[in-house]
């Protein structure tokens, strides 16, 4: 919302900003105490794909700092303990690692097929669009590891379980976030960088760009009228905004909330009963000492075991506030939601001793502070981080996503077309939705509205996200049938020799 609201300022129109919340920021949150100096219990990570992000973080002034990788990381699967580096974990049976490569080939060659800004369009969109990802990994995979990676990644990106969304889902997230590789990494991909001094600076600095006396807070929108050539915002605490033209940038499966006279076309309405949030815990657990690192590990652990099933070093850049973020998610999120905070803490910290090989008694069982954030409770967001789309949704009802409803036109993470989900995302949406204003306001030609962002000077072009050797390596079934033609072919030179030698004696 901020970033369109800064375009529309920068472009002589005069704006203003209803916000619910008593912040700014939406699904970015910075808490600061002096206990911790600050940390991000919302969306935190920028990649060196992201080029908008890093025009805008330029532009306000703000720095990043890598996210510690130069140690191991732990996975811990089965009950088997292993130390790895990079993105995938060290896999002792070759079966195991074939089928882990084909599985991430599958998905980056498929998605290549669905058109970021319509995926709805993809040659085979019906047919993807009716199978679960569960279903894919049954039909794709040969091992149990192949089917839990796959399941890692889908709680990594999208905090649901593989059974809760379409496969078609699976392949336009990927393509719009370039490649399974970018969106889970941490070197080269979408979690290499933070901001010094938290996300949420972001959204302050625009503020500042816009103006204070622009922005009014604790103001909820409860109805949308559009009467006469005008547009009225009447919220919760009785105030009456007059507009020209609005843009709502809040998540849509929160548009149900409000009132729209004249209501919104029925396949909007359908739309938006079918876009559950993903379901998150995020936890900050913060040590005297970073016992990781002394230890060997880089704090990033990868397992199947719950509470807490993927974490990642969360230490300053300075080295200050030593912590490890740690995220609780899907059906894991859920089964500990009517926990008490002190219950949960302490199953993260047992959770953290037993993984990282400590003494129950000592440095992970004791932390000096821990925060955590269920994105679920949050009233304005309802889940984190982005609407996932069960079964049917993105063939039969997503292409009305972006459609403008008469003088309403709509931005949100959700609504864009490149790295939806993150900052990133919500900045390309939200000045996508300016430009659809500015365009009708008649300042910028309709062919303008969509505009490619060039390549960023503040990070540099990151080297392609994918190795070329991992794209030659045979799937399992491929692996087996060149066994297979091998015996065949070993067995038929020892026959034929057999036979050679028997018919010279």
């Amino acid at each position: 919302g901020l970033s369109a609201a800064k375009l529309l300022t920068e472009n002589g129109i005069d704006v203003t900003v209803v916000e619910a919340r008593d912040r700014v920021g939406g699904r970015t949150f910075t808490l600061r105490d002096d206990r911790y100096q600050y940390t991000d219990v919302g969306g935190a990570y920028v990649g060196p794909a992201q080029r908008r992000v890093a025009r805008m973080a330029k532009d306000m002034g703000l720095e990043f700092y890598k996210v510690n990788e130069e140690l191991p990381s732990v996975m811990l699967i089965r009950g088997s303990w292993m130390k790895f580096r990079g993105m995938s974990p060290p896999i002792y049976n070759p079966i195991a690692i074939l089928d882990v490569n084909n599985l991430i080939q599958t998905i980056n060659k498929m998605s290549k097929q669905v058109p970021p800004a319509s995926p709805w369009d993809a040659p085979k969109a019906k047919e993807w669009d009716q199978m679960t990802v569960k279903e894919f990994l049954d039909k794709t995979c040969w091992t149990w590891y192949g089917k839990e990676f796959g399941a890692v990644i889908c709680r990594e990106i999208f905090c649901v379980e593989t059974h809760e969304i379409s496969v078609l889902n699976l392949f336009w997230y990927t393509i719009q976030g370039q490649s399974i590789h970018r969106l889970t990494s941490v070197t080269d991909g979408a979690q290499e960088r933070k901001f010094v001094g938290g996300a949420m600076q972001l959204s302050e600095k625009m503020a500042e760009r816009i103006g204070a006396e622009k922005i009014h807070f604790n103001d909820t929108v409860i109805r949308i009228e559009e009467k006469e050539g005008a547009v009225k915002v009447i919220t919760e605490s009785g105030n009456i905004h007059q507009a020209d033209y609005i843009i709502s940038a809040i998540p849509a499966t929160l548009l149900n909330r409000m009132k729209f006279d004249p209501v919104l076309p029925p396949l909007k309405i359908q739309l938006i009963q079918r876009l559950p949030m993903g379901s998150i815990i995020k936890t900050m657990t913060f040590y005297k000492t970073a016992f990781w690192r002394e230890k060997g590990f880089s704090g990033q652990m990868v397992t199947d075991l719950k509470p807490v099933r993927y974490c990642i070093d969360d230490t300053k850049p300075d080295g200050s506030s030593p912590c490890i973020m740690g995220f609780i998610q899907a059906n894991a999120a859920r089964e500990i939601m009517g926990m008490s905070e002190q219950e949960r803490k302490t199953a993260v910290c047992e959770h953290y001793a037993r993984v990282f090989k400590c003494d129950l008694f000592k440095e992970a069982s004791q932390p000096v502070h821990y925060v955590e954030k269920n994105w679920a409770e949050e009233e304005y967001s309802g889940g984190c981080y982005v609407a996932t789309l069960p079964p049917g949704v993105m063939t039969s009802f997503f292409p009305v996503l972006r459609e403008p409803h008469g003088r309403v036109y709509f931005a949100g993470t959700e609504t864009a077309t490149a790295w939806a989900g993150y900052m990133d995302g919500a900045i390309q949406a939200g000045e996508r939705a300016a430009r659809e204003v500015l365009n009708a306001v008649g300042l910028l030609p309709s062919s303008e509205i969509y505009q490619d962002e060039p390549a960023s000077d503040y990070f540099g072009e990151p080297p392609a996200p994918e190795m070329s050797v991992e794209k030659h390596l045979p799937s399992v079934g491929q692996f087996l049938s060149l066994c297979a033609s091998a015996v065949a072919m070993v067995a038929g030179i020892f026959v034929y020799q057999f036979c050679d030698l028997n018919y010279y004696h």
